[in-house]
């Protein structure tokens, strides 16, 4: 078989070195497993990252199979409404059977989504952590790989309603979300929020009198080691996303990794102050979350905004951080281990807003506000719906004796830290 031919002179320079980034981006889906398995309990650390390697494989073979059919922007399925075509889902060619005869273009298009769809099952995972069954995860990762995510890569990146051109009929510029703000944090955190819904919170975390039970991470070295890995992948994803998405040239690349440093290290201060006022002492958990806010709120500004205003971003998402975290547990009984409803999506959900409001585009924030708008009138719904009825069939919460035990023992065997005891909580007593 004759390999397809490739891009010559500067074309084929920047094929390499969009490869050469998305072959680092994986790093920060290892930074956030990391991060993920050290917020939960000792007893479930194992169970975490087979889980992550799970959900990883799942959402590799379900999207490439089926879900980038639905992302393709070569053809699509359009639906008049109000005399509008509107391009709502695409109906491409099975990557499996065309993917080496695709250009080179949109082979690195459909690699990037396929790593953004294993990323945005990845949030909903560690939001379910101590509680959530690995099948559960698993089937999970099989619906938004092959049906959610792809319908919401079509709008925003595969020529659909949110892109470039596109026949809306309202006349506004392209919903800016080069690196996944939307498709990526924002859905999965609404999917985590869906899943701590049905799922419950976990025995003890709030008891019928007094305040939340503390819930410590049990590992904040791993915590903290996730966070500088995940710097490392967002660096590469940012750029990757702004040469596939942008147009971007090469000479704007250091622009954006610079605002994705200076996002999270915004973030990061910023949080450590308020939790210094807060509670006396910095917390080195809220601190971690505040600095992959500021990852996530990069992901949509950083090649849009100035240093200065990528710094305020980050420093903004920094602030609410803690205390949206806070407002979750305490006001809301919303019991989520790694934040990632405060992070992913609401992190998400600012980094849009931010990028239309620093966009030079005339226009730019109201089609951000339109894009945010019909992603949470009609994503969230639409996950929780499906999430519901697949928690028929695959019940999402282990029950009362493997939580008990732990998800490692129950569901794997063995526990990750074999040679240590485990002491078991109060609260099962």
């Amino acid at each position: 078989m004759n390999a397809p031919l490739l891009p010559a002179g500067p074309d084929l320079v920047r094929v390499a070195l969009e490869l050469a980034l998305l072959a680092l981006a994986p790093l920060a889906l290892a930074g956030v497993a990391l991060l993920n398995t050290g917020l939960g309990r000792s007893r479930s650390a194992a169970q975490s990252l087979t889980g992550s390697l799970c959900i990883v494989a799942i959402s590799v073979v379900v999207f490439i199979a089926l879900g980038a059919s639905f992302a393709s922007p070569l053809r699509a399925a359009v639906f008049p409404v109000a005399g509008i075509s509107w391009n709502w889902i695409g109906l491409g060619p099975w990557m499996l059977t065309s993917f080496r005869s695709a250009p080179p273009g949109w082979q690195m298009g459909a690699l990037f989504e396929c790593f953004a769809a294993a990323f945005a099952v990845f949030i909903p995972w560690g939001a379910g952590a101590d509680r959530m069954r690995l099948a559960a995860g698993c089937a999970s990762a099989v619906v938004l790989s092959g049906l959610v995510f792809p319908l919401l890569a079509h709008w925003v990146w595969g020529a659909g309603w949110l892109a470039p051109d596109a026949p809306n009929g309202m006349g506004l510029p392209a919903f800016l979300d080069p690196s996944g703000a939307a498709t990526v944090h924002t859905l999965g955190g609404l999917s985590a929020l869906a899943v701590i819904w049905i799922a419950g919170s976990r025995k003890g975390k709030f008891p019928r009198e007094g305040l939340a039970t503390a819930m410590p991470a049990h590992n904040t070295v791993l915590v903290l080691f996730g966070c500088l890995m995940a710097l490392v992948g967002w660096l590469a994803w940012n750029m990757a996303g702004d040469l596939l998405w942008m147009g971007a040239g090469l000479g704007d690349l250091a622009l954006t990794a610079l605002n994705t440093v200076l996002a999270a290290s915004g973030a990061l201060l910023t949080t450590f102050v308020v939790t210094r006022i807060r509670f006396g002492k910095p917390d080195a958990s809220l601190c971690a979350n505040g600095w992959l806010a500021g990852l996530v709120t990069s992901c949509a500004c950083a090649a849009v905004a100035t240093p200065a205003e990528a710094l305020f971003v980050g420093a903004i998402a920094g602030v609410f951080t803690p205390l949206l975290v806070e407002v979750l547990e305490l006001a809301l009984s919303i019991d989520d281990p790694t934040g990632a409803i405060t992070v992913h999506a609401a992190g998400g959900l600012w980094g849009l807003f931010a990028a239309g409001l620093f966009a030079a585009h005339h226009g730019q924030l109201l089609a951000q506000l339109v894009g945010i708008a019909a992603i949470l009138g009609v994503f969230l719904p639409l996950v929780f719906a499906l999430f519901a009825v697949l928690n028929r069939f695959v019940p999402f919460r282990v029950d009362a004796d493997g939580e008990r035990l732990g998800m490692d023992l129950h569901e794997l065997g063995g526990g990750a830290y074999p040679e240590f005891v485990l002491h078991r909580d109060e609260s099962y007593r």
